[in-house]
């Protein structure tokens, strides 16, 4: 066997010149003999980093990360707005919470009834013409609503002198009937990209769907702390009408660069491309339902038939009804019935314990909103303080990101889900310790307001007095009433007026450390349940009713999120502030036992199959 050394060149200080002597990979060839070649370091290094740069430019040509960008551009957009918006109309009714607290009552409501409506128009259409129209949609709309409070802002006395100031009135509709309509479509871009497209892009891969939710949770967690910030400063250091520039620029950019890339996303994904038909597969699950019912009777085969036939012909009554009526009612009519098939589609779901679980975790004062942080500051945290515990508060919600990658790889989604739910529940215990703790001044006797008659009537230094030393805590607070919410809790920053004092220094500070360490720790786990009932929902909904069922589950969220500002205006005060914790827990367990009892049958079910 012969070997053969090869250097294809060698090189002086003269210049280069070619080794003949070296090279005998002709005589090796022709013998049999092999052909070792020997590279040297700088060959093998170029080649090194070829391969990865070749890899990185694969890479952010990929739909993943044009799913990324996209993302952050939209949550970045969106926290701004959100947070603005906020600022400008307590601003524009002379530091008032009244058209915030309307705004809210809008949102709320506008995805409440129109939830289902909205992920069901997801279900129907195109999934490139869902993305561009609401992308449209939110974007334009929150370009035109920033107009018109630039133009409020810079002609307001001149507004309030026309029409006896009811051109005011129209300007404060316009403004808040156009940012709900930007809600509105946020939340089918919401389910269409972050409910639907994540799951076709990974190929229903659970591990890379598993990364691929967990990197949109950290994204929303950055751009929920930092879009406020940068806002705030603008709205800061120029003016209202700077800022409402800042983000009329900021959403018409995003919107040019937003249809791009998930354009780019949907043609080189060609699964995009194919969506099932809602009415086949509903006609399907029709048939095959009845078909069931065929096979179990058996010996009945005509009695089937004429159940077949009996609900075939309700239908077709139905229908006869539904045409004898007028256009504008038979709509109405359908619109209803769309909810109501959307609502019944949302029970019938496998994971339906699950997503109800994840609405009981809304009603809850134990998050950075304007409750929690309106009630530390009563309690003499200031707010550069309430700042720093928000960012710590960031940092445990990304860990939780972290931890349930982890723990999904190492014992199972639905595992993952018990693990969050119980590590949720041990740090909310620091919450309810708190109540009771050194320095809480919570007061149990307001709970008894008959029982003792007396104490209404009682001086300046009993329950009345009280009462009324704090009637300032809610309107300290220049977030909405009701904030949009994509995640579990709001966590934007608080801006409180300057002009407010701070609450009274409490004997001790043991309580509200308490309160803040289960607040902060338990974030780990909320928001590894978050993403574990995310994922259940993507897994196990089918493709034809994704939209709707997440439709109907962000109405769902909505409406705890409602009940929760009802325990909040039921109860006020500061010493009224313990109970609400109490309240809040309660519906917190009571929203983890029923992941727990879906975690039983998911497991039962797992049982019976293997």
């Amino acid at each position: 066997m012969y070997f053969s050394v090869h250097h294809k060149s060698f090189f002086t200080q003269n210049g280069r010149f070619d080794f003949p002597v070296m090279s005998l990979r002709a005589e090796a060839a022709q013998c049999g003999g092999v052909v070792v070649e020997f590279e040297s370091d700088d060959i093998r290094q170029a080649r090194k980093s070829r391969s990865i740069t070749g890899s990185a430019l694969i890479y952010l040509k990929g739909p993943k990360f044009l799913i990324y960008v996209s993302g952050a551009l939209s949550m970045w957009g969106d926290r701004m707005w959100h947070f603005a918006i906020s600022v400008f109309l307590i601003e524009l009714y002379g530091r008032n919470l009244l058209l915030t607290a309307v705004f809210g009552l809008v949102v709320a409501g506008s995805v409440l009834l129109l939830g289902a409506l909205i992920g069901d128009w997801v279900d129907r259409n195109p999934r490139n013409k869902v993305a561009h129209a609401s992308l449209f949609i939110q974007n334009i709309s929150v370009t035109v609503c920033s107009i018109v409070l630039m133009l409020v802002f810079s002609y307001k006395e001149w507004i309030e002198q026309i029409w006896d100031g009811w051109l005011t009135v129209v300007c404060y509709t316009v403004v808040i009937i156009l940012a709900d309509v930007a809600n509105l479509a946020s939340t089918a871009l919401t389910i269409a990209i972050q409910r639907d497209w994540i799951v076709v892009i990974t190929g229903y891969n659970r591990g890379h769907l598993a990364g691929m939710n967990a990197t949109m949770r950290r994204i929303d967690q950055v751009t929920n702390i930092l879009a406020p910030l940068a806002v705030g400063q603008v709205m800061t250091l120029a003016s209202n009408v700077v800022g409402c520039g800042f983000i009329l620029g900021w959403n018409l950019v995003s919107l040019i660069v937003e249809f791009i890339f998930l354009s780019r996303v949907y043609r080189i994904v060609p699964a995009l491309s194919v969506k099932p038909q809602v009415d086949e597969e509903e006609d399907q699950d029709f048939l095959e339902s009845h078909g069931d019912r065929t096979s179990s009777q058996g010996d009945c085969p005509l009695r089937a038939a004429a159940e077949l036939t009996e609900g075939n012909c309700n239908i077709s009554l139905n229908l006869k009804e539904i045409t004898n009526l007028p256009v504008c009612f038979q709509r109405f009519k359908c619109l209803l019935s769309t909810c109501k098939e959307g609502w019944q589609a949302y029970y019938r779901q496998p994971v339906f314990l699950a997503g109800m679980g994840l609405a009981f975790l809304y009603t809850t004062v134990l998050g950075f909103d304007c409750i929690t942080t309106g009630y530390a500051y009563t309690q003499g945290i200031s707010g550069s303080l309430l700042s720093l515990l928000m960012g710590v508060s960031a940092i445990t919600g990304l860990m939780g990101t972290v931890m349930f990658t982890k723990l999904r790889k190492a014992y199972g989604l639905v595992n993952t889900g018990v693990i969050s739910s119980c590590l949720h529940l041990g740090c909310l215990l620091l919450c309810v310790c708190s109540v009771f703790a050194p320095g809480s001044p919570v007061d149990l006797s307001l709970l008894m307001p008959l029982s003792e008659p007396n104490g209404t009537a009682a001086g300046p230094g009993g329950v009345e007095g009280q009462s009324q030393k704090h009637t300032w805590i809610l309107g300290g607070s220049n977030q909405p009433l009701l904030p949009d919410r994509s995640s579990i809790h709001w966590t934007n920053n608080t801006v409180l007026f300057d002009n407010i004092p701070s609450g009274n220094t409490p004997d001790s500070y043991i309580s509200i450390i308490l309160l803040f360490l289960g607040v902060i720790t338990a974030r780990v786990g909320l928001w590894s349940f978050d993403l574990t009932v995310t994922q259940l929902l993507q897994e196990n909904i089918c493709e034809s009713e994704r939209g709707v069922v997440n439709g109907v589950q962000s109405s769902m969220n909505y409406l705890m999120d409602l009940l929760h500002f009802i325990m909040v205006i039921s109860a006020p005060q500061p010493q009224h502030f313990g109970i609400l914790v109490i309240i809040s827990v309660l519906f917190i367990t009571t929203g983890h036992t029923m992941y727990f009892l879906y975690a039983r049958k998911a497991k039962r079910k797992h049982q019976l199959d293997t």
